[in-house]
């Protein structure tokens, strides 16, 4: 019998982003919805080749083999496409060997509103449009941008990386920043060092991971050599005296990243390109770029970052 849902930290992802689309979204931007079911149709026992979502889904879904007995995390689609022309996507799945099971294929309809059905802490997508819907109802959701595909078979290690305002936290000090000078916000944040955040758009998400890292401990607890393979950091481009607010807030919550970097302005490619994250998530679209465009990034259009 299945774990119960409620149960897991589940991830949705679409097929945008867990694979790549590129050549199957032509057909259908040029020719249409009927040609592109024949195409889907035609190339049915070919496998699509990985999106950049694919090395994160894989390290993710191989939580499960460290706890067999409990299973704690899933990975659900959410799909735009109709379970006809879907069945391409899981007969790739199958091909991929990635133990997802649980789908939701919409006929062209935007999958945001069933983010909450399947108890998703973060939603994948490809599509800003579906991404941006997300976050207007509060649900936890991020656009996976283009980046190249690295996915090194013998790297175990699942490696998240977070920006910390809009992201983690609420945009509330980031509101503080954007309207003042950054003396002013340095002096909002030391006032307030010992008052926790808000949680922001993937405060749940960042929670269940640290519930993960907890099962790694007891294993590492019971057997000295256990490999962990769950990684976390948060890249902030706060800087001290701005960082203490950071710490009282992951230490109300009961949580912790295993790397904390404060970089008071620098560029965050300088800390990614070492980190080398299977996914780095931001609010802000100008964080997001790396020198050898190799690093997967989301964005997460939340807060006052994203304000046009």
């Amino acid at each position: 019998m299945p774990f119960p849902i409620e149960q897991k930290l589940v991830i949705a992802v679409a097929s945008s982003a867990l694979f790549d689309l590129t050549e199957s979204d032509r057909v259908f931007q040029e020719e249409g919805a009927v040609a592109y079911r024949d195409y889907q149709e035609a190339h049915l026992d070919q496998p699509l080749e990985k999106g950049v979502a694919f090395p994160f889904v894989r390290r993710f879904l191989n939580i499960n083999k460290r706890f067999p007995e409990k299973s704690p995390v899933e990975v659900v689609l959410l799909s735009r496409n109709s379970a006809i022309t879907g069945k391409r996507v899981f007969r790739s799945i199958a091909h991929h060997g990635l133990d997802i099971s649980r789908a939701a294929f919409l006929e062209g309809k935007s999958p945001y509103p069933y983010i909450p059905a399947f108890n998703a802490s973060l939603f994948l997508s490809s599509n800003e449009q579906d991404v941006q819907k997300a976050i207007d109802y509060e649900y936890p959701a991020g656009t996976v941008l283009p980046s190249q595909v690295v996915d090194e078979e013998d790297d175990v290690e699942l490696r998240i990386a977070f920006d910390f305002d809009g992201v983690i936290a609420d945009d509330a000090s980031e509101r503080v920043y954007k309207s003042q000078e950054l003396e002013a916000f340095h002096e909002h944040e030391t006032s307030r060092a010992d008052v926790p955040h808000s949680p922001g758009p993937l405060a749940d998400l960042f929670r269940k991971l640290s519930l993960l890292q907890q099962l790694e401990d007891e294993a590492s607890n019971a057997d000295p050599d256990y490999q962990r393979i769950l990684r976390t950091a948060i890249v902030t481009a706060r800087s001290a005296p701005a960082h203490e607010r950071v710490i009282t807030t992951l230490e109300h919550w009961g949580v912790d990243a295993n790397e904390v970097f404060f970089l008071g302005g620098m560029t965050k490619d300088r800390i990614l390109s070492v980190l080398r994250p299977h996914m780095f998530f931001d609010d802000q679209q100008s964080h997001l770029q790396s020198a050898g465009g190799n690093i997967p990034m989301v964005h997460i259009p939340f807060g006052v970052a994203n304000v046009i």
